[in-house]
């Protein structure tokens, strides 16, 4: 906590001797136009890296770049220049960097899109709608990096993977690149002559600094609005793009065989195919398709565990969702201030190929086979952006129905654990303004087919609808945004009674006069949405305040993403920027942060203040420091349909500390704590690692984490006495201990091997066991009532509570210690032996189970991981080949 304290005084000390840069008035940065020109009959440049063709001499070089970080719009360190030309087919790009010490260039190899080492930038506004713009980066080492960037700069995906070509090439002036960037590769109108947005910066590793070649003023909000323009481009022919991915995946399985289980008899395996296509409807609309996708390759999601009841948000890695994922992403909520359920989306593409819901009914001595995942048989993504300004983006998906297989002595059966199921996902939005406002809208349907008794709790179809908008104004300093958000379910009597009772609703909980279960509906409408106005640029100051709500009755998790129902908040955050570095600090923020909550009955649940830090010191460390103070807090979900409970008044902080992350041997820290000010809870968490790169070929990170979780009232269950509701909790002890290792050797730039490991465990241990008596009292212990040791025993791992004392048991509840140990490994070698083409050999593992709370973390840990049941193993190849027409 003492280094907290230094940092923050640090930071509100050292601001005020930073050089004033208030703006008297909005500057005025004049456009750069650059002309290029069509190579005709000269012969096309060879991508080599060596830039003597004569094509390059058609165009004058372009320079002049200005800094951009650390000290905007000043002279760069060294000089970088750059062509462009162009033929049919191509765009081609050739790069200048100048360097003095050219034995000093960093030449760190990765992965694609790894952006290590020194590199140079292209983007391209193709649409020239000042919103969208492709990016194309090359490092000094041949590294490929590229990106689809929508929003204005705020969204980068990583997951676009165009075909095109470069080399690089090092000489005794520095470094040069030549790129060839296949016109079907970028998405444009077919204008007799166009305009495009271009931008090109260049990272000098030594400095680490940028330089850009349109310079942008640091407090200018937006990326793409503030290109320069391409000219030249005349008569380009329209590239209607066709390429075509067949895959084919032999897989095996290795585990633990199970005596008399004719399912786990200890091996498994099959031969696979599929197929994904990409095909061009127009040049700037795109059709892909993929037939039974195989996502074996994509890495095992990180463990975790949750005692608050609530779903777990994990990210999407399965490349055909992830890219232009960004078309598809409706926040129900996410602003500056966060703590707005940012996670909340209307589409969550993991609901599509997830694990079957059901399970079938089984008697003694029956052996199940429960399919893991929903086979995905075919989906379809239509997207793009016109010449008009209209984005589109429709998503349609067929996943299979999915039995499970049972065994009773031979006699095999099987029934429904997932339905037939149809996901349509359709986005429309249109520019207007100069790029400076939008307005969209997003509709989603999930049908489902056949619902049999076993899975007749899940929704027959579910609607989610909504609309967005953004107007921006004074050179988009200023913004005013928000969405609304509707969603209508359908299904069997029991599926929406379910539905109202999940923790997400808790229709029936106690005392709340403005919510109640309903047995016979047979849909649920519901709304949600969120309004924010906000200054993000031109000085030192910025802001935003906005209010967000969810009714009870919105529900969103058939395709979307939603934590909880009932909520509306209001938030507010102003944020201190500098802007030019001084003597300690390249950069500082500090920021101020509040949030108000209330149900839909009026009741406030909540009132936080927060306020935060973050530096970019002189020697290119980061540090952050926040607290938090919560004078009110109430849970309308802690007791699971009990009342509303009251909290205690919580104070937390947060910390990182980050090294230079150029160094070859770098760390980083983070921690969390937060404690009731009445000591009726407490949680820490810290994270400290490190990466090392002792050859540019080689990466190697480790990163442990601990955390601890000791609460007083954890919530155990809700437990029915002679017709009276106890909410049984308990004191918890829970300690968690994790390190995710990677090790990354790069071959060369098509040629890798990745390696991802996580041990896990996470411990409870409960003792002094008590129920909820008075949830609004004030003071912590007249909220409930603790059972003495003449009330409770405990033999064969349950619990007996005699509460009267009369020698007769009122009720039991299991053991509710745990220890749940896991390991999760990928090994991932791939080669991309042609562009666009790849070979993927894989081998996962994964060991899940329980262990024994009374024992130690890492002895349990070693017990289970190295010492336990034999590990699950998945080895498989796979092997893809794009045809480009």
């Amino acid at each position: 906590m003492k280094s907290n304290l230094v940092i923050l005084f640090a930071v509100f000390i050292l601001i005020p001797s930073t050089r004033a840069q208030e703006k008297t008035e909005t500057e005025v940065i004049p456009k750069k136009i650059y002309v290029t020109n069509n190579i005709g009959t000269e012969r096309p440049p060879v991508i080599d890296g060596v830039l003597t063709d004569p094509a390059w001499d058609l165009v004058e070089w372009a320079g002049d770049y200005v800094e951009f970080q650390p000290d905007e719009n000043t002279p760069p360190s060294v000089e970088t220049k750059f062509r462009i030309v162009y033929d049919s087919k191509n765009l081609y790009v050739a790069f200048k960097c100048y360097d003095p010490q050219p034995e000093k260039i960093e030449r760190r190899l990765s992965r694609r899109d790894g952006f290590s080492g020194d590199w140079v930038e292209i983007n391209i506004d193709s649409y020239f709608d000042k919103r969208t713009s492709f990016s194309f980066t090359i490092t000094a080492a041949g590294v490929k990096g590229d990106e689809f960037v929508s929003n204005n700069g705020n969204n980068w995906d990583d997951s676009w993977n165009p075909i095109w070509y470069v080399k690089t090439n090092i000489d005794e002036e520095g470094w040069t690149a030549e790129m060839r960037i296949p016109l079907s590769q970028l998405k444009f109108g077919n204008a007799v002559e166009q305009v495009w947005g271009l931008q090109s910066t260049r990272r000098f590793f030594r400095e680490e600094e940028r330089s850009l070649w349109q310079r942008k003023p640091i407090d200018t909000p937006g990326w793409v609005s503030e290109f320069g323009e391409l000219h030249g481009l005349k008569n380009l022919e329209p590239q209607n793009q066709l390429e075509v991915q067949p895959y084919t995946v032999t897989r095996g399985e290795s585990f633990e065989a199970e005596d008399g289980n004719p399912f786990r008899d200890g091996n498994d395996g099959t031969i696979t195919a599929g197929l994904d296509a990409k095909i061009g409807i127009t040049n700037d609309l795109t059709l892909d398709l993929t037939i039974n996708p195989d996502f074996g390759q994509v890495e095992a999601d990180p463990s975790a565990i949750a005692l608050d009841g609530f779903q777990i948000f994990f990210r999407e890695q399965r490349p055909f969702f992830v890219e232009n994922k960004n078309i598809f992403n409706f926040n129900v909520s996410q602003s500056e201030a966060g703590n707005t359920f940012g996670f909340d989306n209307v589409f969550y593409s993991r609901r599509i190929g997830r694990s079957p819901q059901g399970f079938p009914d089984t008697e003694d001595g029956e052996f199940v086979d429960q399919p893991e995942n929903t086979t995905i048989l075919g989906a379809a993504k239509f997207s793009g952006k016109t010449k008009d300004g209209w984005s589109i983006g429709a998503l349609e998906s067929l996943t299979a129905k999915r039995y499970a297989k049972i065994d009773h002595n031979g006699e095999r059966r099987k029934e429904i654990v997932e339905p037939l199921t149809n996901y349509f996902v359709g986005r429309l939005q249109k520019d207007f303004n100069d790029g400076d406002t939008f307005v969209g809208g997003l509709f989603t349907a999930t049908n489902r087919d056949a619902l049999t008794e076993n899975v007749d709790f899940l929704h027959r179809s579910a609607y989610t609808g909504g609309f967005d908008f953004k107007h921006q104004w004074n050179d988009r300093d200023w913004y005013v945004g928000g969405n609304l958000v509707w969603s209508h379910v359908e299904g069997s009597a029991d599926a929406i009674k379910g539905t109202q009772e999940t923790i997400t609703h808790l229709f029936q909980r106690v005392g709340a006069d403005h919510v109640s279960v309903d047995s016979t509906r047979t849909s649920l409408s519901g709304t949600g949405g969120n309004l924010q106005l906000g200054k993000i640029g031109n000085g030192h100051w910025r802001f935003e305040t906005g209010g967000t709500w969810r009714s009870p009755e919105l529900e969103l998790n058939d395709i979307g993403f939603q934590r909880q129902a009932d909520d509306l908040r209001h938030y507010t955050w102003i944020g201190y920027q500098t802007l030019k570095p001084d003597s300690t600090f390249r950069r500082v923020g500090i920021n101020y942060n509040h949030w108000a909550v209330w149900d839909f009955g009026g009741n406030l649940n909540s009132l936080r203040f927060n306020t935060n830090s973050w530096q970019n010191w002189k020697n290119n460390w980061f540090t952050n420091a926040g607290f938090n103070y919560e004078p009110i807090q109430y849970n309308n979900f802690a007791l699971r349909g009990g009342p509303r409970l009251r909290l205690s008044p919580e104070i937390g902080f947060w910390n990182s500390i980050n090294t230079d992350r150029r160094k070859k041997l770098r760390f980083s820290m983070f921690h969390n704590g937060s404690r009731g000010l009445d000591n009726s809870y407490a949680r820490y968490s810290i994270e400290a690692g490190f990466a090392y790169q002792p050859t540019n070929a080689l990466r190697i990170s480790a990163f442990p984490q601990y955390s601890i979780n000791n609460d007083k009232l954890q919530y155990i269950d809700n437990i029915d006495v002679d017709g009276q509701t106890q909410y049984l909790n308990g004191t918890i002890e829970q300690r968690t201990l994790s390190m995710s290792f990677r090790l990354n050797y790069t071959i060369n730039p098509n040629l890798t091997i990745q390696y991802w490991g996580q041990p896990f465990i996470s411990r409870g241990r409960y003792r002094e066991f008590k129920h909820v008596t008075d949830p609004l009292a004030e003071v912590f212990e007249d909220r409930i009532t603790v059972y003495n040791p003449g009330q409770i025993s405990f033999e064969e791992d349950v619990y007996s509570v005699d509460e009267d004392q009369d020698g007769t048991a009122d009720f039991t509840f299991d053991n509710p210690d745990f220890s749940f140990i896991q390991f999760r490994s990928n090994l991932v070698i791939r080669w991309e032996y042609i562009p666009g083409s790849e070979i993927f050999l894989v081998w996962s593992q994964d060991i899940s189970q329980s262990g024994n709370p009374a024992d130690g973390l890492l002895s349990s840990l070693g017990d289970n991981v190295f010492g336990g049941e034999k590990p699950m193993n998945i080895f498989l190849l796979k092997a893809t080949y794009r045809f480009v027409f």
